[in-house]
């Protein structure tokens, strides 16, 4: 593991223990086995939805997207961290419980889906 997602497990300590695993070129950031962070070069992108976008939005952070090999522009459900929350796990812990919320919110969605 980085160095950079060592810190970053670190930063979302407030949520639990952190791990981080490689994918995709990055690092998948998760806490009790729910996804709620990316790290894709050296830059944290935490988990958001409909409900939490608009205070990300706010804070000025931006939407992860990646363009595939032919095709449009992907944008996930992943935005970067507010710069001044990657000081230390205090200021990151609002963000981070934004993240954790919209996964949890995502996880019941793809649930109740499944089941209809």
């Amino acid at each position: 593991m980085s160095d950079f997602a060592d810190y970053c497990c670190e930063l979302l300590s407030s949520l639990g223990p952190c791990r981080a695993r490689r994918m995709f070129g990055g690092h998948g950031l998760s806490v009790e086995g729910i996804n709620v962070g990316l790290i894709i070069a050296e830059r944290l992108y935490l988990k958001v939805d409909a409900q939490t976008r608009p205070a990300f939005e706010a804070a000025g952070c931006e939407s992860f997207t990646y363009r595939r090999k032919e095709g449009p522009v992907v944008a996930l459900g992943y935005w970067s961290a507010p710069s001044e929350a990657m000081d230390s796990p205090r200021l990151m812990a609002p963000w981070a419980q934004r993240a954790l919320e919209a996964a949890l919110r995502a996880r019941t969605g793809t649930r109740s889906r499944r089941k209809a």
